[in-house]
């Protein structure tokens, strides 16, 4: 079973599109497959931790990263809608300080592996969403960073509004100028 992976702007992070079966009496689809994934990807990767998430509208979480034990992460939505981002924090990269984003939501199961050496982070664009994601790594509360949302250096074009709703040490995060960043 292959999946349909989509290329981005930034060609290490994908959006990646499950087979789905559906009928009159609902779907089904693999949600991962570490064979099908490496054959559609050429990503291989050991996922050793799964996280579920539910936050309500305007929640931004993020855009988080580990300086240390990054984490790869794959990363989908079973109910509702958001917009998720990856930011290049690789020094050495032809993109560093760019961006990409998506739109992950129950209804079009994508899913998007943001690799590591990227920040991470999503806004919630319906009345609440559960975000589950498999990481390459384990968290690591230590080497975790947070880099702002709204860094004009970075530029990130959120389908917002009203200002989000963020954790302290979202709100307290840096900017790329400030930040830790990979080689």
């Amino acid at each position: 079973m292959s999946l349909n992976v989509i290329q981005t702007d930034i060609p290490e992070v994908l959006i990646i599109e499950p087979k789905v079966f559906g009928d009159d009496r609902g779907f089904f689809f693999e949600s991962f497959n570490a064979q099908h994934f490496e054959a559609s990807t050429g990503v291989k990767r050991t996922f050793v931790q799964d996280n579920h998430s539910r936050s309500a509208r305007n929640v931004l979480r993020g855009l988080h990263y580990q300086i240390q034990h990054p984490q790869g992460k794959l990363v989908r939505v079973v109910i509702g809608e958001v917009f998720d981002v990856a930011v290049d924090l690789r020094k050495s990269s032809p993109t560093f300080g760019k961006w990409v984003g998506a739109t992950l939501s129950a209804e079009n199961k994508r899913q998007f592996w943001v690799p590591e050496g990227f920040a991470h982070g999503f806004v919630v664009l319906s009345e609440y969403a559960e975000f589950l994601y498999k990481t390459t790594d384990y968290w690591y509360p230590a080497h975790e960073r947070s880099l702002t949302w709204n860094d004009a250096d970075v530029g990130i074009a959120w389908p917002i509004q009203d200002p989000p709703i963020l954790a302290a040490k979202d709100a307290a995060a840096n900017k790329l100028a400030d930040a830790e960043l990979f080689d």
